[in-house]
Protein backbone atom coordinates (compact mmCIF):
# COMPACT_ATOMS: atom_id res chain seq x y z
CA UNK A 1 0.00 0.00 0.00
CA UNK A 2 2.85 2.43 1.17
CA UNK A 3 4.37 1.95 -2.20
CA UNK A 4 1.29 2.59 -4.26
CA UNK A 5 0.06 5.76 -2.66
CA UNK A 6 2.91 7.26 -1.65
CA UNK A 7 5.36 9.54 -3.36
CA UNK A 8 7.28 7.94 -5.78
CA UNK A 9 10.98 8.23 -4.39
CA UNK A 10 14.32 6.75 -4.84
CA UNK A 11 15.23 6.48 -1.69
CA UNK A 12 11.56 4.93 -0.58
CA UNK A 13 11.95 1.10 -0.30
CA UNK A 14 9.04 -1.25 0.44
CA UNK A 15 11.02 -4.48 -1.46
CA UNK A 16 12.39 -7.52 0.65
CA UNK A 17 15.56 -5.73 2.24
CA UNK A 18 13.11 -3.45 3.93
CA UNK A 19 11.02 -6.05 5.28
CA UNK A 20 14.00 -8.17 6.83
CA UNK A 21 15.27 -5.10 8.17
CA UNK A 22 11.52 -3.73 9.66
CA UNK A 23 11.93 -7.27 10.80
CA UNK A 24 14.84 -7.53 12.88
CA UNK A 25 14.09 -4.45 14.31
CA UNK A 26 11.00 -5.84 15.36
CA UNK A 27 12.72 -8.61 17.56
CA UNK A 28 15.34 -6.49 19.20
CA UNK A 29 12.11 -4.34 20.28
CA UNK A 30 10.22 -7.22 21.52
CA UNK A 31 13.42 -8.99 23.19
CA UNK A 32 14.19 -5.29 24.96
CA UNK A 33 9.98 -4.78 25.35
CA UNK A 34 8.66 -8.81 26.04
CA UNK A 35 5.29 -7.52 27.25
CA UNK A 36 4.32 -5.37 24.76
CA UNK A 37 1.65 -6.73 22.54
CA UNK A 38 3.41 -8.23 18.87
CA UNK A 39 0.89 -6.13 16.70
CA UNK A 40 1.89 -2.63 18.37
CA UNK A 41 5.72 -3.97 18.54
CA UNK A 42 5.73 -4.71 14.35
CA UNK A 43 3.95 -1.42 14.26
CA UNK A 44 6.63 0.20 15.98
CA UNK A 45 9.82 -1.23 14.25
CA UNK A 46 7.66 -0.39 10.75
CA UNK A 47 7.43 3.03 12.03
CA UNK A 48 11.19 3.37 13.36
CA UNK A 49 12.41 2.28 9.91
CA UNK A 50 10.56 4.31 7.24
CA UNK A 51 9.34 7.04 9.19
CA UNK A 52 12.77 9.31 8.86
CA UNK A 53 13.36 8.45 5.29
CA UNK A 54 9.84 9.94 4.52
CA UNK A 55 8.81 13.33 3.08
CA UNK A 56 6.53 15.74 4.80
CA UNK A 57 3.56 15.65 2.84
CA UNK A 58 4.12 11.16 3.16
CA UNK A 59 4.09 10.87 6.96
CA UNK A 60 0.00 11.80 7.14
CA UNK A 61 -0.36 9.22 4.10
CA UNK A 62 1.61 7.06 6.50
CA UNK A 63 -0.01 7.05 9.32
CA UNK A 64 -3.05 6.72 7.68
CA UNK A 65 -1.99 3.04 6.21
CA UNK A 66 -0.78 2.20 9.47
CA UNK A 67 -3.74 3.35 11.28
CA UNK A 68 -6.26 1.54 8.59
CA UNK A 69 -4.60 -1.92 8.96
CA UNK A 70 -4.40 -1.62 12.76
CA UNK A 71 -7.26 0.48 13.78
CA UNK A 72 -7.58 -0.77 17.60
CA UNK A 73 -3.88 -1.08 17.99
CA UNK A 74 -2.39 2.15 20.40
CA UNK A 75 1.15 2.42 19.83
CA UNK A 76 3.33 3.81 22.43
CA UNK A 77 5.66 7.36 21.53
CA UNK A 78 9.00 6.21 22.40
CA UNK A 79 10.59 8.32 25.34
CA UNK A 80 13.36 10.21 24.09
CA UNK A 81 13.80 12.64 27.45
CA UNK A 82 16.97 10.89 28.28
CA UNK A 83 18.81 10.73 24.89
CA UNK A 84 17.59 14.93 24.25
CA UNK A 85 18.86 15.88 28.01
CA UNK A 86 22.25 14.35 26.86
CA UNK A 87 22.38 16.26 23.34
CA UNK A 88 21.70 19.54 25.63
CA UNK A 89 23.95 18.93 27.85
CA UNK A 90 26.93 18.10 25.42
CA UNK A 91 25.78 20.90 22.87
CA UNK A 92 25.87 23.23 26.43
CA UNK A 93 29.18 21.97 27.47
CA UNK A 94 30.89 22.60 23.95
CA UNK A 95 29.42 26.08 24.22
CA UNK A 96 26.80 25.73 20.91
Amino acid sequence: MSSEQLSQQDHYDFGMRAVKSVLVMAGSLKRANPDDPEDAVLIRAMKDANVPKFLKDDLPLFSAIVQDLFPSVVIKEANYDYFLRSIRARLTEKGL
